[in-house]
């Protein structure tokens, strides 16, 4: 695997696969779809699908990703949106700093950049939420130009490739200098997107169909008969438990919400007030004297702690009003910026 010859051979083969059974996604264009005449690929679809998928699935993702097309056709429509609005529909995406960084890159790109996406890695770079994946898939997918695109799926099949011996994170390096090696640099666009469907399809982390792919003659962990043990992992430390109140107020038929800070866990979402989980403090007292009735116990588990909020559940005092936040009736929470565990929180309501 280390001569020009092994090299163009592994991308022939890769591409020969995905021409005949790569995946139709709605931001892409498959090479059984292309004809004559149609439009270049979309930047902006293109970048909203890659900023929606870290850490969500293509079938989570696709209804989000059709939405926000509806709402936003453009780069510059979704620059002139309200924040409140995007972070409002980007619920039930989870991490939240994404939909953040997504405006913001959005009002870079149209009041900076004219509402022209960048072409070179040093530009995308530069704008806010895009790292090196998000840039090198924009690159291959958007321009066709020469990137090496990695994921979780290509460092799946890469460390399976080569038996990558040293455990993740720390064999992140490595797997980027061998998948760069191997990259297409001519047809960057189609190689991307097949490195990343063979993961996605047959390269899975269980049970891998090593008989359909094309690489397997070549991979050395198949040869071992050793797949599964790739990537090497690190043994996990068990997640922290917090703990906390979740103060659920009612006036008649509304509930009472505040906005957390923008910076930190779920920043800029709306939120039944809480204390006591988000840092080291201690849970704090109740925003009021009142007939405070338990509601049970929600669990939650965030990517480095397991959260466990008290619901507590009482009538607004006559007269009582918070010094921050909204009330939003029972009719409006659909359309209210909750991330999941705030939903969980309401869930449990009288």
């Amino acid at each position: 695997m280390t001569t020009s010859t092994d090299i163009f051979t592994l991308r022939q083969d890769l591409l020969d696969w995905y021409d005949a059974t790569g995946r139709s996604l709605p931001w892409r264009r498959h090479p059984r779809e292309r004809r004559p005449g149609l439009m270049p690929p979309d930047p902006y679809a293109i970048w909203l699908s890659e900023i929606m998928l870290q850490q969500t699935t293509v079938p989570h993702a696709t209804p989000y990703w059709h939405r926000f097309l509806a709402l936003w056709p453009t780069v510059k429509a979704l620059a002139e949106a309200e924040r409140d609005d995007v972070m409002r529909e980007w619920a039930g995406l989870g991490y939240y700093a994404r939909a953040r960084n997504l405006h913001a890159c959005a009002r870079v790109i149209a009041h900076e950049c004219g509402g022209v996406f960048p072409d070179t890695l040093d530009q995308l770079l530069a704008l806010p939420g895009i790292g090196d994946y998000t840039a090198n898939a924009i690159l291959a997918a958007a321009f066709n130009q020469p990137a090496s695109v990695v994921d979780g799926n290509v460092e799946r099949v890469i460390t399976r490739m080569w038996r990558v011996q040293t455990e993740m994170p720390k064999a992140k390096p490595e797997i980027k200098r061998l998948a760069a090696k191997i990259a297409d640099p001519a047809n960057s666009c189609d190689y991307a997107q097949a490195i990343m469907d063979l993961g996605a399809t047959v390269c899975s982390p269980k049970s891998p169909k090593c008989t359909k792919c094309p690489w397997s003659l070549t991979c050395k962990a198949f040869a071992r008969g050793d797949m599964e043990r790739y990537p090497l992992k690190a043994k996990k430390a068990p997640k922290p438990v917090r703990t906390g109140t979740a103060w659920l107020v009612r006036r008649a038929d509304a509930i009472w919400l505040r906005r957390r800070a923008d910076k930190g866990l779920l920043g800029g979402m709306m939120e039944v007030p809480s204390n006591g989980w988000a840092d080291a403090e201690t849970n704090g007292s109740a925003p009021f004297d009142g007939d405070w009735r338990p509601r049970g116990e929600v669990r939650h588990v965030f990517t480095h702690f397991e959260l466990r909020l008290d619901v507590r559940e009482a009538e607004a005092l006559p007269g009582w009003e918070p010094e921050e936040g909204v009330w939003s009736s029972l009719d409006a929470l659909g359309g209210e910026a909750l991330p999941s565990v705030m939903r969980k929180v309401i869930a449990l309501r009288s």
